[in-house]
């Protein structure tokens, strides 16, 4: 028997009139139709497992692809798609005339009914603008270096070129433009190349993007080493990895996340070895991250409630009555907490009422965890014991003011990379990596201060070709 299914059998009347060998046969297609059966109720739990999501159950939202659009709660109107009749007009306002790259009038030399001649001009004629990108050109600067003889010694003297000219045929805006379309907005090397000609009309093949990559890692590296050289000075730290590829070898992208600016690590390992290195063995500060090993010995945690909500959410899929029961008790003071964490940011309530809220929740939850730890199921006790054995790294929040419950800053820092990394596979080499790391350093800081990432990089590639130091990204400098 399987599941609920009532067992075939032969009812006694029919099973005596039969002789053995249609008896023989019943039985056989009897045994075909349980084996059926079992296969569709096998496939129907596939199909259901497949529909799970991050938002009906404990799946992490790295799972879901970022632009996946959730199940409709409601059925289909029938309306057409797009804007309905009726609705307010939406159009792009016009610029003033002064402002136009050019303006032509478009005078009537006749009348259209009946041809007679027309003559002056309307005072205020009908506007309409037709918007275009100009043809894009390369700016080539050719410097001819004179090679002189002196007529005294007959020593032969060349013109140096200026300061702040690079060596290489690509200038500080290509190169900025070149490290943006991979770093940035994720474009393989071949595509860049096929962009940089066919748009730009710039002469490109795949290896001389390369080159232009180590030239923008080579002027984006002071400013990245700087930013990882304060990591240890910050008092709240975000972390989080995300497993990737350097050539055949497995690697890790890292992610650190202070107030004002990112930095990002690839690297071969996922030891804390990497932790130490960064932040010192010394480091004391608050680190905002998952219950990963390599955080346990460095800082203060804050375990991320996120996570811990969706593990609770598995102990409520879970077919064991005992951890179902421990999951939605678990479950409900942690979206009270989420209630409550979420009022306080919005200036709902203060962090003192806030404080006051989550005493009764922080003691209830203590109380939940060690009931699991002594429960006497494997499962319970396997997720409850470290929980409670540490459970001051789930309030660290509530103890040290500006720290988040959540991880959702570094998740969301890593968001990208993650984009970055499905669609690339990783790098080829440690070169590949170290670009990597500091273009998205340097585009995810830009971004969290509100800069424009193309103009920082071009000033950092000018001051490279320069000699002078380059723009610093910490805040206020």
């Amino acid at each position: 028997m399987n599941g609920d299914r009532v067992p075939l059998t032969i009812p006694p009347e029919l099973d005596a009139e039969m002789t053995p060998g249609v008896r023989a046969f019943v039985q056989l297609l009897f045994g075909r139709i349980e084996a059926l059966e079992t296969e569709v109720a096998e496939l129907k739990a596939e199909l259901a497992a497949s529909k799970k999501t991050p938002r009906n159950s404990s799946l992490p939202p790295s799972t879901e692809h970022p632009h996946a659009k959730p199940t409709p709660q409601r059925e289909k109107s029938g309306k057409k798609p797009g804007g309905q009749p009726g609705h307010p007009k939406h159009e792009r306002a016009l610029i003033p005339t002064d402002q136009c790259h050019d303006v032509v009038p478009l005078v009537p030399k006749a009348c259209r009914r009946c041809g007679k001649p027309l003559a002056g001009s309307d005072a205020e004629p009908l506007r309409h603008q037709v918007w275009d990108v100009p043809e894009i050109k390369p700016l080539v600067t050719e410097y001819q270096q004179h090679r002189l003889v002196c007529p005294c010694c007959r020593e032969t003297t060349c013109g140096q070129l200026p300061p702040g000219v690079p060596q290489g045929q690509a200038g500080p805006r290509l190169i900025a433009l070149t490290a943006l379309l991979m770093g940035c907005f994720k474009q393989s090397k071949r595509r860049v190349a096929l962009f940089l000609e066919q748009v730009l009309n710039q002469p490109c093949s795949p290896g001389w993007v390369v080159k232009l990559q180590n030239q923008a890692t080579a002027a984006l590296t002071p400013a990245y080493e700087e930013l990882a050289a304060q990591l240890p000075a910050e008092p709240v730290l975000g972390i989080d990895e995300s497993p990737t590829k350097e050539g055949p070898v497995k690697a890790w992208l890292w992610t650190f996340v202070a107030s004002s600016y990112t930095v990002f690590a690839l690297r071969t390992t996922r030891a804390a070895t990497i932790l130490y290195d960064l932040l010192t063995e010394s480091y004391d500060g608050v680190v905002n991250c998952d219950r990963a090993k390599m955080y346990w010995k460095i800082g203060r945690p804050q375990w991320c409630w996120a996570h811990l909500k969706r593990d609770f959410q598995a102990l409520i899929d879970h077919s064991d009555s005992q951890v179902k029961r421990l999951g939605h008790d678990l479950m409900r003071p942690t979206k009270q907490l989420f209630r409550h964490s979420a009022r306080c940011r919005d200036g709902t309530i203060t962090r003192r009422g806030m404080l006051r809220l989550m005493q009764p929740i922080r003691e209830e939850i203590d109380a939940l965890l060690l009931r699991g730890a002594y429960s006497g199921n494997a499962k319970l006790k396997g997720m409850c014991d470290p929980l409670y054995d540490h459970r001051d790294w789930l309030w660290t929040f509530l103890d040290v003011e500006g720290v988040e419950p959540t991880n959702n800053a570094s998740e969301r820092a890593l968001r990208p990379a993650v984009i970055w990394r499905k669609l690339s596979f990783g790098t080829k080499s440690a070169k590949g990596s170290r670009f990597v790391e500091t273009i998205l350093t340097v585009v995810e800081t830009c971004h969290r201060q509100s800069r424009n990432s193309f103009d920082h990089l071009t000033a950092t590639i000018e001051a490279h070709f320069a000699g002078q130091p380059a723009p610093s990204l910490l805040s206020g400098v």
